[in-house]
């Protein structure tokens, strides 16, 4: 029976759940979960998305996670194929790490959101020694919200939850969500809301979004001829030809450049992105964006015409 297909959409917020097989822990030690949190933020800073909060349990992982208008499946499927590759490296061992593919479910709402965020800080409830004091446990980003911790990979946006509660006051907004995170907690020990990683959504599905705290979505839609044609214009270079050459540092950036761009926004997979730069392998494609990504962080020019790029498709 084929599976169902994944509920996606440009400006919808998810709540992603990773989990291992039943036979392995996620992550072993405290290592894994800092190279884990490393991969957060190289993904979240190649592909343009933001991360609201994180939990890294010893066998699942949850993310609230605002894709900005990228797939979530090509954003998951980076992040998950480089910590297998790290986990399988380091512990000597073949084959799947992950509990089949991740969970995901879009909120459909601010008040979904708000829940989502207490559900996921109060996840450390159950490790012997966090009951009553889940902010303090080192892997989630509970501790940050509440200014007991420092955001060391810098990959948490708090300005969407605080935005949610109109409080400009750092101290004010702490004690409120402190309080907010801890009620519903104790909500959900007294058996009076859906526990949300087991239980069916209480939100009806709609197309429909209710969010209200004037989030702006990157649109990663544009046409693939137009955003060539821009870079080509911007770098001075010949499409027709310069897409198709691999020699010569000049064109290698050309194409690198280009085949980044064309995987952040405009969406496009690996295979894709090689019917345009052609004489090229998949491998080789992944490897061009991230020499492209690298680019436009060590060259203003480049991060110009990024920039440039992404207040077109906005």
């Amino acid at each position: 029976m084929p599976r169902k297909a994944r509920q996606k959409d440009p400006a919808a917020i998810y709540h992603i759940i990773c989990r291992s097989n039943s036979e392995l822990l996620l992550f072993r030690d405290n290592e894994d979960k800092e190279y884990y949190l490393l991969l957060l933020k190289r993904y979240l800073g190649k592909y343009n998305c933001k991360l609201y909060a994180y939990c890294l349990m010893d066998n699942h992982v949850h993310l609230h996670l605002d894709a900005n208008g990228y797939d979530i499946s090509k954003f998951m499927h980076s992040l998950n194929t480089a910590y297998v590759w790290y986990y399988n490296t380091k512990y000597n061992r073949h084959g799947h790490l992950f509990q089949d593919r991740f969970v995901s479910r879009i909120l459909f709402s601010d008040m979904h959101n708000l829940v989502v965020s207490a559900y996921i800080h109060n996840n450390p409830h159950d490790i012997r020694g966090y009951s009553g004091k889940e902010e303090m446990y080192r892997y989630s980003s509970y501790g940050i919200y509440l200014g007991l911790a420092d955001d060391h990979y810098e990959i948490i946006d708090t300005s969407f939850i605080k935005s949610l509660f109109g409080l400009m006051d750092n101290v004010s907004f702490t004690e409120r969500y402190h309080n907010f995170v801890k009620g519903r907690r104790e909500l959900a020990e007294k058996g009076k809301i859906f526990d949300i990683d087991e239980a069916p959504l209480i939100f009806p599905l709609s197309a429909d979004y209710e969010y209200v705290s004037g989030r702006n979505v990157m649109l990663r839609n544009k046409p693939v001829a137009s955003i060539i044609a821009f870079i080509s214009d911007k770098l001075q270079m010949n499409q027709l030809t310069g897409l198709q050459t691999k020699c010569r540092h000049r064109l290698t950036n050309y194409r690198a450049f280009t085949a980044y761009v064309l995987r952040v926004l405009c969406n496009l997979s690996y295979k894709e992105i090689c019917r345009y730069l052609l004489n090229i392998t998949i491998t080789s494609c992944s490897r061009l964006c991230k020499k492209g990504y690298d680019l436009i962080h060590n060259d203003n020019f480049h991060m110009q015409i990024f920039n440039e790029l992404v207040s077109i498709a906005a």
